[in-house]
């Protein structure tokens, strides 16, 4: 088994930290501007992803705390595009979920071979934001053409 480098997982657990909770804040504003006659769903859909980006965040924050890093009291920058229809929304809900996943296999390089549990970790977390993205491409199908 390889040795990890706390420094370097300690950056990445960081960054997904500010990205999760930049999620929070980003499907919270998207849920308040939905209107139309599928506001109902899409809102739901929109909460239960805030609500996991802000768990998302906790577990990697205490992961970092566990490997005697300092979490971040930082939010990842989030680009204000002032569009707010649906297709909008889902659009760039399938942006931040592609780049979130991203953060996730950055982390499972980083820790592959070198602690199962971080391994799994990354892995779990690789597999829910595929399953985000599949989701918001179904979703999105209907908008396409």
């Amino acid at each position: 088994m390889k040795k990890i480098d706390n420094k370097v997982v300690c950056e990445i657990l960081n960054s997904i930290m500010e990205y999760e909770l930049a999620g929070v804040v980003r499907y919270t504003h998207s849920l308040i501007m939905v209107t139309g006659p599928y506001r109902i769903p899409i809102v739901e859909f929109l909460k239960n992803q805030a609500n996991e980006s802000l768990v998302h965040a906790q577990q990697a924050g205490e992961i970092l705390t566990g490997l005697e890093g300092h979490p971040s009291q930082k939010i990842a920058n989030i680009e204000e595009t002032n569009q707010h229809s649906i297709h909008d929304i889902l659009e760039e809900s399938l942006e931040h979920e592609i780049h979130a996943l991203s953060l996730y296999v950055k982390l499972l390089d980083a820790v592959e071979d070198a602690s199962v549990y971080l391994e799994e970790y990354a892995r779990t977390m690789i597999g829910q934001e595929e399953q985000h993205v599949i989701e918001l491409r179904k979703m999105l199908r209907d908008y396409s053409g």
